[in-house]
């Protein structure tokens, strides 16, 4: 599929996927939509990418979504669940992803630029950012596109209440004093920031780090203790029979960087 709201740029193991329409702070569009369903989808089996790059070109993140294209979300039921289905499928297939991504957000990260955000893995955010439930704003809910999901699950019920109720922006300081984002940076070292934090990631094994996001994926909605360990057990059997326990071990008592091969 040829982009033409979003760019893609391989850089050995890293992504950088950057939303592409700064003339509209990014906004999200049906275009955008299918760009991002068909990028996401497709890292199930491209292992070659182990981590994500998420950020926004211009002078902010995601403005969320682009309201002169939002007609046909009032449009009636069946076009506008069309619609609304149309964007969640992108969050939902972030999260299933096999790889981390890590969302660089600067400036405006509202509506669903902030879905972006929080469908991520994690985040680390400029100084200038301002994030906000915009939807709560222009007469829907704020439950949308993973929002009541994921922000509860990050800051708690009262803070995702609040947040999700009124509307109200949260900058980088609060976001960070209550755990939404990892690291509140400059603007010119935010993606210095990311950078440093993909290269750790990329020291683990690949299917260590796959099964990571797997594991804390489905260990958030775990039933129990028992049906988390057991999800663990079962991803340190597989690292250690594919071999990388042993490469790790033999690494740390040599004193040099581990050899993982991804092997499938």
């Amino acid at each position: 599929m040829a982009y033409e709201t979003i760019s893609v740029t391989h850089d050995g193991a890293i992504d950088w996927l950057c939303l592409n329409r700064p003339e509209r702070l990014n906004t999200i569009n049906p275009r955008m939509c299918d760009e991002l369903q068909d990028y996401f989808g497709g890292l199930q089996t491209r292992h070659a990418t182990r981590v994500v790059m998420l950020r926004g070109a211009g002078r902010a993140f995601c403005a969320g979504y682009d309201l002169k294209d939002a007609d046909r979300v009032s449009a009636g039921p069946i076009i506008g669940m069309n619609v609304q289905r149309q964007v969640s499928e992108v969050f939902m297939r972030m999260r299933r992803c096999p790889q981390p991504i890590i969302c660089l957000a600067h400036g405006a990260t509202t509506g669903g630029g902030f879905a972006f955000a929080l469908a991520s893995d994690v985040r680390v955010v400029a100084r200038d950012v301002r994030m906000n439930v915009a939807m709560i704003k222009v007469g829907l809910t704020g439950c949308d596109v993973g929002i009541s999901y994921f922000l509860p699950r990050a800051v708690g019920q009262s803070i995702a209440a609040e947040l999700m109720m009124t509307g109200r922006f949260i900058g980088a300081e609060r976001a960070l004093a209550v755990g939404l984002v990892s690291e509140v940076v400059d603007l010119d070292g935010l993606e210095a920031a990311g950078r440093a934090l993909a290269d750790d990631m990329l020291k683990t094994s690949p299917m260590g780090l796959r099964l990571t996001k797997e594991g804390l994926r489905l260990a958030v909605d775990a039933p129990s203790l028992e049906a988390a360990a057991a999800l663990e057990d079962r991803g340190q059997i597989l690292c250690a029979s594919a071999g990388f326990f042993e490469e790790g071990i033999a690494a740390f008592r040599e004193g040099r960087a581990p050899n993982y091969a991804d092997e499938l």
